[in-house]
């Protein structure tokens, strides 16, 4: 029945709370609406970031709690707080414990609070929408459009971390069926555990001059909005954009470009050549893969508004994610 879940199972909901935090002084509970944080021993810049997720159907609380969370991340804050609206297709209790469970494993793993949000039943679905709001502070704001003239572009872990996770879970038998092996696949798989870049922010920001992260529509995608955001262009090398080798297998088998597909679990740094090896040396003692793919320019010529060469090849315009084609082949039958 469509509306708001009742006392009974908003209490399975609420259990999602992630780490404690005293900052906290109202969280979410039955009958409230709105959260309350203590921001008095807070740094100075509140960042907040909002993201819908619900394509990724198995992995949709986790990967929901990292794509809002690296948002926060990208712009040089700790992500310390979560508030999601979850709507589900019916009332299965089982499928509200999964979502819910994946939400507070995640949350808790990355040190944030949930503190708040709105479940709600909504038949018209065919999947759960996760709706997550991540905030957290700081005391240095690192847009995506500060890249400068001659900074080095620096990118962490690889293309398609998050796309190979979900080619590898929700694609598994069509890649598979493309001759992909199993073990190849289970290791895809685990790469969901990859796709935060809290991590990766926190030891590139104080070098970094822009960050921003990949999301859908991939590296491609992140290096255009980027390069429009300074008012630049980007000048990058395909071959070297690293693509780990269970991405290549899971990607060739079904005729996705790593670089044009989910990315979450890679940071994209602009970095003065002064600071490339402080961002290097920081990302190596993290136990974090770090990769220089090309530098900024400029804007001129044919991207004088801002843009993106790969291999020389111009890139005015984000491309479409190449993941969109196959969910839409599946719900077509075909």
């Amino acid at each position: 029945m469509t509306g708001k879940l009742g006392p009974a199972a908003l209490a399975a909901a609420l259990a999602a709370t992630g780490a404690d935090d005293d900052a906290v002084r109202q969280g979410p509970a039955y009958g409230e609406d709105a959260a309350a944080i203590d921001l008095s021993d807070a740094a100075g810049t509140l960042v907040v970031a909002a993201d819908p997720l619900s394509l990724a159907a198995e992995s949709v609380g986790t990967l929901a709690v990292h794509v809002a969370c690296n948002d926060v991340a990208a712009s040089g804050a700790d992500p310390k707080w979560l508030t999601h609206t979850l709507f589900l297709p019916d009332d299965d209790p089982d499928r509200l414990r999964t979502v819910v469970d994946q939400v507070d494993a995640t949350a808790s793993d990355l040190d944030c609070a949930v503190v708040g949000g709105h479940t709600e039943v909504l038949p018209a679905l065919d999947r759960p929408l996760c709706s997550m709001t991540a905030m957290g502070t700081t005391d240095r704001f690192v847009s995506s459009g500060g890249a400068e003239p001659g900074d080095r572009l620096l990118l962490t872990k690889g293309a398609a971390i998050e796309a190979t996770a979900i080619l590898a879970t929700d694609f598994r038998a069509e890649c598979s069926d493309a001759g992909v092996p199993a073990a190849t696949l289970d290791a895809a798989a685990d790469f969901l555990d990859d796709v935060s870049v809290v991590l990766d922010a926190a030891a590139v920001r104080d070098a970094a001059s822009a960050l921003h992260d990949p999301t859908e529509g991939g590296v491609a995608t992140a290096l255009v909005e980027m390069a429009a955001a300074s008012g630049a262009v980007f000048d990058v090398e395909r071959d070297a954009v690293p693509v780990r080798p269970e991405t290549r297998a899971c990607c060739d088998a079904l005729g996705v470009d790593p670089l044009r597909t989910f990315g979450s679990g890679a940071l994209l740094a602009a970095v003065p050549p002064a600071r490339v090896d402080d961002a290097l040396d920081a990302l190596d003692a993290a136990g974090i893969e770090g990769a220089e793919i090309g530098d900024v320019e400029s804007a001129a010529g044919d991207l004088e508004s801002g843009g993106v060469r790969i291999d020389g090849e111009a890139l005015a315009e984000p491309p479409r994610d190449e993941l969109y084609p196959l969910w839409e082949a599946r719900e077509a039958g075909e």
